[in-house]
């Protein structure tokens, strides 16, 4: 399958992201704890090279706790301010803004010099479709500032959000980028909800899923359905790829996923399942991990 979605409405998204970065002192750049890296857009790097950097690993209740933790090191190591965040329910938000004066500290100090007291520091806040920006920004603020919602691309125009005397918020569309050249990287951003459903194949999506799940969640797979999980190595996509559409129909013969008579409705199994990931019913799953990418 091809995992490709980029509607007309991302291309002036990242237009007016353009214009506007030069307003702002710090970039705030929501990630899915799940897929931190694939859920990072390579456009907003080259938007912020000159701009304060802060990650929030968002969602990361769903997410691994030990992988969390190594995803923190990774940023860090590479200069950027981090703060482990879940929106939903305001878990993190409190060190935000503590976070966001040091990541700005010189700005701040700067200002202070040239005899500027009390202007706050304008943020810009980035991700891809559903990271969770919306969510968050009303968490962060205590109130329903922005629309938001459980499909991606419901912001459509720049916010300004004004938090307190410290801080200015710019909301901003969700973009991703034209071309994945990585079709991995397409898989992972489709499974946590980032691309539109209603343009790919949710049996392959789920099979893929469970290609993923078998190799690194075993136990939580037998857990949540009661199904029996194929112990031996498998080698090949192929032959994996075989092994999940097995596990998908045991999934679907016990959660009694039928159409007609005895027949199995794995688009319902299916859906059954990318539901249960997405939600966290099957448990706390990290898609990626930072060992997972080789320094060239």
């Amino acid at each position: 399958m091809n995992y490709q979605w980029y509607p007309g409405h991302m291309t002036k998204a990242k237009r007016m992201m353009q214009e506007n970065i030069k307003l702002i002192d710090l970039c705030i750049e929501l990630v899915d704890a799940r897929t931190p890296l694939a859920s990072r857009n390579p456009d907003i790097d080259e938007l912020g090279k000159n701009k304060s950097r802060m990650i929030l690993l968002n969602k990361s209740d769903l997410a691994d706790i030990e992988c969390n933790k190594q995803w923190m090191d990774y940023f860090t190591s590479k200069g950027y301010f981090v703060v482990e965040v879940n929106s939903q329910r305001g878990v993190g938000m409190k060190q935000i803004e503590a976070t966001v004066q040091k990541a700005c500290s010189e700005k701040i100090e700067r200002d202070r010099r040239r005899g500027i007291l009390n202007r706050p520091v304008r943020a810009m806040v980035v991700g891809i479709p559903n990271v969770g920006k919306s969510t968050f920004i009303n968490s962060f603020a205590g109130k329903a500032c922005t629309k938001t919602g459980n499909k991606p691309g419901v912001t459509k125009g720049k916010q300004w959000i004004k938090l307190n005397k410290n801080l200015e918020l710019l909301d901003t569309p969700g973009i991703l980028w034209p071309k994945f050249e990585d079709q991995r990287i397409g898989l992972l951003l489709a499974l946590i909800g980032s691309i539109n459903d209603d343009v790919l194949q949710m049996e392959e999506l789920a099979v893929e899923l469970l290609v993923l799940l078998r190799d690194r969640y075993p136990s939580l797979l037998k857990e949540r359905y009661g199904i029996d999980i194929p112990a031996e190595t498998v080698d090949g996509k192929a032959e994996k790829e075989r092994v999940a559409g097995e596990i998908l129909q045991e999934i679907a013969k016990v959660r009694k996923c039928f159409s007609k008579g005895e027949e199995l409705d794995l688009r319902k199994a299916s859906a059954l399942v990318m539901d249960d990931f997405r939600a966290g019913r099957i448990g706390r799953i990290t898609l990626e991990r930072p060992d997972d990418y080789h320094e060239e």
